[in-house]
């Protein structure tokens, strides 16, 4: 079934009154078509159901900010989505002479020597130091307004790739949607808050699978104290499984944190779901031996799978990298830690 077909048969999304919807199908005809005109046609639908349901100024000023920000970030990304990135975090109070500082600047060049951009939220402290190390053409700024601290750091301040929020959860959205690596260096409670963010996204399915990593400087105890607190009271207690540990790695080595973002990329290009269908899009053909192995080492996670398929319908449709080869499969969307050592395998074979 056609993804138009689909969107048809859901029940009729109107306004009350029927001149407001008759002028939302004129205006949505006019901007796009297909697909995208129904896309449109809701979204202008939303905002008369807000005209007619919602009497608090503030609730309308939050979305009209939030709605604002999406499309002015949405604007200056979608110029560079042919390019991967790294979203690099860490405390904007990191002096520029310490350890961590540095790192964090040879870490972005060296990641962007590999052909990744980097986003950072365009402070001072670790923030500067990754786009002092990407440059300007490889770097990205989400800033957040905030009273204190935050001001946009010289290396992204004046650059057209800086984007300033008012909102955290729509910088937090847009660090995710458009990046493809993590990278954390040691930080504050906004660090901790954008780590566990991108690890429970991974580990509920609602981002791309990425790699996440700890970075931070030889003799630094920052992750390791981090990690025993995860251990001894999120695992012992029975909150998460021992396999979601897989989810991210530590290291204090920049050459190492280059060296697993590349893997990941090796043969593992990208991923979808089509109804209870998990599509993968390899760089490479995959050899049946490499199937036969994820076969019988993933039965637990896999109900069927992986054998190759040509592009989906669906992502005919939406013209989505329709000359890789690809597999599919019946993942149980649950075990992401697995999932995570299933793309190692994927990788590991090439």
């Amino acid at each position: 079934m056609s993804c138009n077909m689909r969107y048809k048969n859901k029940k009729p999304y109107k306004a009350k009154d029927d001149r407001i919807n008759d002028l939302i199908g004129q205006i949505a005809g006019n901007y796009a078509s297909g697909f995208k005109e129904s896309l449109m046609r809701d979204m202008l639908v939303t905002i008369a159901k807000i005209g007619e349901e919602c009497s608090d100024p503030g609730d309308m000023k939050l979305i009209n900010t939030t709605l604002k920000e999406f499309r002015y970030a949405f604007k200056v990304f979608s110029k560079y989505r042919h390019r991967r990135k790294v979203a690099l975090f860490g405390s904007a109070r990191t002096d520029k002479n310490a350890k961590e500082y540095k790192m964090a600047e040879l870490f972005a060049k060296a990641i962007a020597k590999e052909g990744f951009q980097v986003i950072t939220g365009s402070g001072p402290g670790i923030m500067e130091a990754g786009n002092k190390g990407a440059g300007a053409v490889n770097s990205f700024g989400v800033n957040i307004r905030v009273p204190f601290e935050q001001k946009p750091n010289p290396y992204i301040a004046e650059d057209t790739k800086l984007v300033n929020f008012k909102y955290f959860f729509a910088r937090k959205l847009i660090f995710i949607k458009e990046s493809d690596a993590t990278a954390l260096f040691p930080g504050g409670f906004g660090t901790m808050d954008e780590g566990f963010e991108v690890i429970t996204l991974f580990q509920t399915g609602k981002c791309r699978p990425r790699p996440i990593i700890m970075l931070e400087s030889k003799g630094g105890t920052y992750w390791k104290n981090w990690l025993n607190f995860v251990k001894k009271s999120i695992l012992k207690d029975g909150y998460i499984s021992k396999d979601e540990l897989k989810i991210f790695s530590i290291t204090n080595d920049v050459n190492d944190a280059v060296r697993q973002i590349r893997h990941f990329y090796k043969n593992y290009h990208s991923m979808r779901y089509i109804n209870d269908i998990t599509v993968i899009r390899l760089n490479n053909e995959m050899p049946d031996k490499v199937i036969s192995l994820i076969k019988k080492g993933f039965c637990d996670i896999l109900s069927s799978g992986p054998e190759k398929t040509p592009a989906f319908e669906l992502e005919t449709e939406n013209n989505e990298h329709l000359g890789l080869p690809r597999i599919k499969m019946h993942f149980n969307r649950h075990d992401f830690g697995r999932f995570r050592e299933l793309i190692d395998v994927i990788n590991s074979s090439y």
